[in-house]
């Protein structure tokens, strides 16, 4: 495992130098140049993130209201990611300690015989991506050697077998389901676009970091989300069921698409298309979410597009971020401080997720 740590490290390192040196003439490369306004955002909010952890490690808030099941390891996800995201280093100086104490409170949570990250497959997803883009990253020996560490032996674990687990449970559920995606239960007989990404981009997410993902279930994926696909880029909630003509559920899928490198597929250029056309729009409803996918999306399938929508959205986040860097939401201040870092996350790229 130490050896793996390191070959992990030594890819990551790789890939941040690598953006830094052959960003192809764009301006804003990986922590360089990062416009003042994103810095000013994400350095309050990530400040308020530090100060609002509960001493167990996770964040409070960012209940959903699919299931009366407790945990919030999507939110905690999240939180992680915001961290991880602006350059923050997970095992030395400010903030390690704040990132490390969430992976535990993940570790912890996490369904030793299922791999179930609660309290539903969108929070799954969300922590599943986080532990991939945390592993590697962070010294599994000062994982747990902090202080004060409050966690029975038996919920310990490290990264790695913490992310073999989710993905068993992810690939489990899929295999289990007549969709061949995901809803908000493991044990789901239906399925939804919405989950279905979160899920998918958090088994993207850990084949990218070397844990074996069978490329069968990302197909059946795909052909699940090909399907939910219209002709002029509109996607459907579920099969059959449109939500409308919003930009949540395109952005999503332009995000998968091109993840999983099929931007010659007819349905790749429909929603790219019908997202570049509306990168001014913000989804009333749920805005971080709209948010959080509208940024990758634009950045994989268009930059120029990127580029114009950050400018925007940078201003917006500006105008709407609390005096003490917090961001309200419907789901909660942690829920919404994260998200609105994630959004600007890209200014930086410091993630292997974000990798173009």
């Amino acid at each position: 495992m130490r050896l793996t740590y390191q070959l992990c490290s030594i890819a990551v390192c790789l890939y941040v130098l690598s953006n830094c040196l052959l960003a192809k003439g764009q301006s804003v490369r990986s922590g360089i140049d990062v416009p003042a306004d994103v810095e000013r955002i994400s350095s309050a909010a990530v400040e308020w993130l530090a100060k609002n952890q509960t001493k167990a490690g996770n964040w409070d808030g960012g209940q959903d209201s699919h299931n009366a099941e407790s945990g919030n390891c999507g939110v905690t996800g999240l939180c992680v990611m915001a961290f991880l995201s602006t350059g923050i280093d997970p095992n030395f100086g400010e903030y390690g300690t704040n990132i490390r104490a969430a992976l535990r409170h993940m570790i912890a949570s996490q369904d030793p015989k299922t791999g179930y990250l609660p309290n539903s497959m969108y929070h799954h997803g969300f922590a599943m991506l986080a532990l991939a883009e945390a592993y590697g990253a962070v010294d599994e020996e000062l994982l747990w050697s902090d202080p004060e560490i409050d966690i029975p032996k038996d919920r310990r674990r490290t990264l790695g077998e913490a992310l073999h687990l989710a993905v068993r449970c992810a690939v489990t559920s899929q295999e289990n389901n007549p969709w061949k995606a995901w809803r908000y239960r493991p044990e789901s007989r239906d399925a939804d676009t919405s989950v279905t990404g979160a899920v998918l981009v958090g088994l993207f997410a850990a084949r990218n970091a070397g844990i074996k993902v069978p490329d069968s279930n990302i197909d059946d994926a795909l052909v699940y989300m090909r399907e939910v696909t219209g002709k002029r880029g509109d996607v459907n909630y579920t099969p059959g069921f449109s939500m409308g003509t919003g930009t949540n559920l395109p952005a999503i899928a332009c995000l998968v698409y091109t993840i999983s490198k099929h931007q010659d597929w007819p349905e790749y250029r429909a929603v790219s298309a019908l997202v570049k056309s509306n990168r001014e729009v913000v989804d009333p409803s749920y805005p971080h979410y709209n948010m959080y996918y509208m940024s990758q999306a634009l950045f994989q399938s268009d930059f120029d597009s990127w580029t114009k929508w950050n400018q925007i959205t940078t201003r917006r986040l500006r105008r709407e971020q609390n005096k003490d860097g917090s961001f309200d939401s419907n789901h909660g201040q942690p829920y919404g401080t994260a998200m609105s870092v994630l959004a600007l996350a890209l200014n930086y790229r410091f993630l292997p997720i974000y990798e173009r």
